[in-house]
């Protein structure tokens, strides 16, 4: 799976990883000895995936583009703050998704990511 770095944790090596499927955020922490990835926000990166007691947890990750998407953790917090202030719909469905808005960067190598990803497998 394809996702974007929210947070991380350099001295505890953890990371937190919008998946590219919009499901539940991912976790990430380094569990053995074999080399840590250092990730930032808004790192695009690639990642296997496990639950376990309804959590997802990333595995094997490997960096794919650095720096990516650095405001997605910015536009989140601001969409939601807007979000919050928005009066209430007059029908409001709990099975409506929310939609995050932000606008894909292009990588270097000049695709969006997950088009890239995607058209690749």
């Amino acid at each position: 799976m394809f996702g974007v770095v929210l947070w991380s944790d350099q001295q505890d090596q953890k990371a937190v990883i919008w998946c590219e499927d919009h499901g539940d955020l991912a976790f990430y922490r380094r569990a053995d000895q074999s080399g840590f990835v250092s990730f930032d926000a808004g790192d695009w990166v690639e990642f296997d995936l496990t639950m376990e007691r309804h959590l997802r947890f990333a595995h094997n990750p490997k960096l794919v583009e650095e720096c990516i998407f650095p405001d997605l953790t910015e536009a989140m917090e601001t969409s939601m703050a807007t979000e919050i202030r928005s009066p209430v719909h007059d029908n409001p469905s709990p099975e409506t998704a929310r939609i995050i808005p932000f606008s894909l960067g292009q990588t270097k190598r000049g695709a969006q990511p997950f088009q890239a990803a995607k058209n690749s497998a």
